[in-house]
């Protein structure tokens, strides 16, 4: 298990840059990785053609990584998407706080199947909400009835600080208030964001910490990820070398992008705010499935799922799906303005992370990263285990 140092210590989208229409084929960049994972990059080109302006690929199995990319990571040029490129990695930052709340849990701090009023009194409530029956597991499993919320700039925020910041707080007064519960308790699966921003609420109360510094210390410091961050409010820019990100449309091979500019990411804050690359999320994973960052325990419960959908269960923070080779891949995704990703790790070494530089609110093209995922996964890098 990974040592810690205990140690205390508006979304704005601007004016476009430029945009680009056009009608052309995706070029694929791979150097010598393009022959020798045919099947995955038919799959990834597949993907980038109903996704952002590139996408990309970084998977492997036991003791060998390789990449693989398609498009461009900047419109107007022709430059492939690097595995060690920063982007915002959206709710796979659900992952990392979960990983706090049940190191947490190890230290005795907090038990999984308290409400959540014993902890944050009077924090869940209004608008039908009683945090004296809602628990911690059922918020980091999403359910714990809350209906599903997700902010966007200037449609559905709370007020800002006046220096542009958004409080944790206010973001799970605004979620709450959004709608009232949709289910009673445990009764079913419900994607919140307001689920994990009430969970930040709690890592700070119990840690004495903002969430990002908790984070930070906890899981990227004691793991050395060297290109994750948890910005803090008012932390706007992407390191470099980035990825740019997009907003943008597409119709069959028509396709409109336009450049997604700085916000403050304290809007989504533990639910949604961090950066990192496809090499240092692999490293995240295969050290949380390979047992250590938790206990045996911790990890236990954090793999305990439900089903969320066709095909997908979902424990605390974490997804597991069967493959069609017939084993378990456990990870998460992300989708955050400019960035849709996903990565996901198996229990014998495999591994694959993908991200493409744009989100879509329609018509997403979820069932081409899944076939990708699992041709990945279970065709190239079962060849290589």
């Amino acid at each position: 298990m990974i040592k810690r140092n205990r140690t205390k210590l508006s979304l704005v989208v601007g004016a476009v840059c430029a945009t680009m229409l056009t009608l052309t084929t995706p070029a694929a960049h791979a150097g010598t990785a393009e022959d020798d994972h045919t099947a995955t990059l038919a799959a990834l080109k597949a993907f980038q053609a109903s996704a952002g302006p590139g996408a990309a690929i970084h998977a492997g199995g036991p003791g060998e990584s390789w990449t693989l990319s398609a498009g461009t990571g900047t419109i107007n040029s022709n430059r492939p998407i690097r595995s060690d490129e920063h982007f915002r990695i959206g709710s796979q930052t659900k992952t990392f706080t979960a990983v706090v709340l049940l190191q947490l849990v190890d230290e005795g701090k907090v038990s999984l199947d308290a409400p959540i009023a014993d902890y944050l009194p009077g924090v869940v409530t209004g608008n039908g909400y009683d945090g004296t029956r809602i628990t911690v597991r059922q918020l980091l499993q999403h359910t714990g009835g809350l209906a599903a919320y997700t902010p966007y700039p200037g449609l559905s925020t709370p007020q800002p600080n006046p220096d542009g910041t958004f409080g944790l707080t206010a973001l799970v007064r605004h979620g709450l208030n959004s709608s009232p519960p949709i289910a009673e308790p445990g009764a079913s699966f419900t994607y919140s964001n307001t689920n994990y921003y009430i969970l930040g609420v709690l890592v700070e109360e119990l840690t004495g910490q903002p969430v990002h510094q908790a984070v930070t210390e906890r899981v990227i410091e004691p793991l050395g990820l060297p290109h994750t961050v948890f910005p803090a409010p008012g932390e706007r820019a992407l390191p470099a070398p980035a990825v740019n990100g997009y907003h943008g449309a597409r119709l069959g091979p028509i396709y409109l992008w336009t450049p997604v500019t700085s916000y403050d990411p304290s809007l989504f804050s533990s639910a949604g705010a961090m950066i990192s690359t496809m090499e240092d999320l692999t490293t995240f994973y295969q050290a949380l499935v390979a047992g250590k960052v938790l206990s045996v325990s911790g990890l236990a419960e954090m793999q305990k799922v439900r089903e969320a959908g066709p095909g997908v269960s979902f424990g605390l923070g974490i997804g597991g799906k069967e493959l069609s080779c017939g084993i378990v891949a456990w990870g998460h995704s992300g989708g955050v303005l400019g960035y849709m990703s996903q990565t996901m790790v198996t229990e014998n070494g495999r591994h694959a992370s993908v991200v493409t530089n744009a989100l879509f609110q329609i018509n997403p093209p979820a069932d081409q990263l899944h076939e990708l995922l699992d041709t990945a996964l279970c065709q190239d890098a079962a060849q290589r285990s």
